[in-house]
Order: C-alpha cells, then structure tokens, then sequence
C-alpha cells in the first residue's frame, strides 16, 4: 500500500530528476514510467521512478534512442525501478547496441577529413552524413531536385 509521501507530483519529479514536465509525459506515453491519477486527473509518481528515470537518461547519455531503451526494460513493469539484476541484464543488453555506435563513431572520425569542403553531401563516401541519399545516385555535382516550370 502506497502512503501519500511516498509519492510525488510531476512538478517534483520534474524538479528532482532534471527531466521537463513534458519529457516525463512523453515517457509516461511511451510505456518508460507510470503514474496514478488524482480524482483532479493530476499525475502522482512512486519515488522509485527517479531511479528509473536515472537508467533513461543513462541509455541516453550513451546514445541510446527511447525505443532501445524501452525495447530493453522488456518484462519490466513500469511503476517499479529495475533491480540490481535487472539493471545488470539491462546493461549487458546495451553492450551490443553501443559496440555499434562506437564503430560508427569511429567511421566518421577516420572519414571526416576527405568529406570536409567537397560541399556536395551527396558522394558515396559521404554516406556518413546523408545516408539516405537516393537523389545523388545519379551522379553530378550533388543532389538537386528542380522543381517543375
């Protein structure tokens, strides 16, 4: 049973972990955190939500998209902070995802130097910054898209 102290408003929560109000929302909808509702509708949240704010921004820090890092709170319920354990299976899973990113990381800084002043942005070696790039498969001097006359 919860005591009314042991849970706090979203100002508090807000305030407490560095987290705007809305974020704490976004999170709230995206299945990261739980609140309950006042009979106002207002948002009331266990203080065991700080700690689990603390692993978000963690995976965040790290590079991590909200998706990954809810992808990885799995089975977890969202009204209770991840144990010691789970924490632990939580970074482990993270372990992976972040091996990737270094190399990435890595791709750009070892490439970095034959992209600087070319200005085209849509060369095959610069996939580092438009990945996406279906306009420049053509070839010339970089994507253009002209529109109609």
């Amino acid at each position: 049973m919860l005591r009314t102290h042991d849970l706090m408003q979203i100002g508090e929560v807000a305030r407490r972990s560095g987290l705007a109000p809305s974020a704490l929302r976004h999170y709230e909808t995206l299945g990261l955190i739980a609140s309950t509702r006042t009979a106002g509708d207002r948002r009331l949240y266990q203080r065991s939500v700080l700690r689990r704010l603390a692993v978000v921004r963690a995976g965040q820090r790290v590079g991590l998209t909200l998706e990954e890092i809810r992808a990885s709170f799995g089975s977890l319920s969202p009204d209770k902070a991840p144990t010691r354990q789970q924490w632990a299976r939580i970074s482990r899973s993270w372990a992976p995802l972040l091996d990737r990113r270094i190399r990435e990381l890595e791709q750009v800084r070892d490439n970095l130097a034959g992209c600087i002043g070319c200005g085209c942005l849509s060369m095959r070696q610069c996939s580092l910054y438009n990945p996406q790039d279906t306009l420049g498969e053509g070839g010339g001097q970089g994507a253009q898209r002209l529109l109609p006359q």
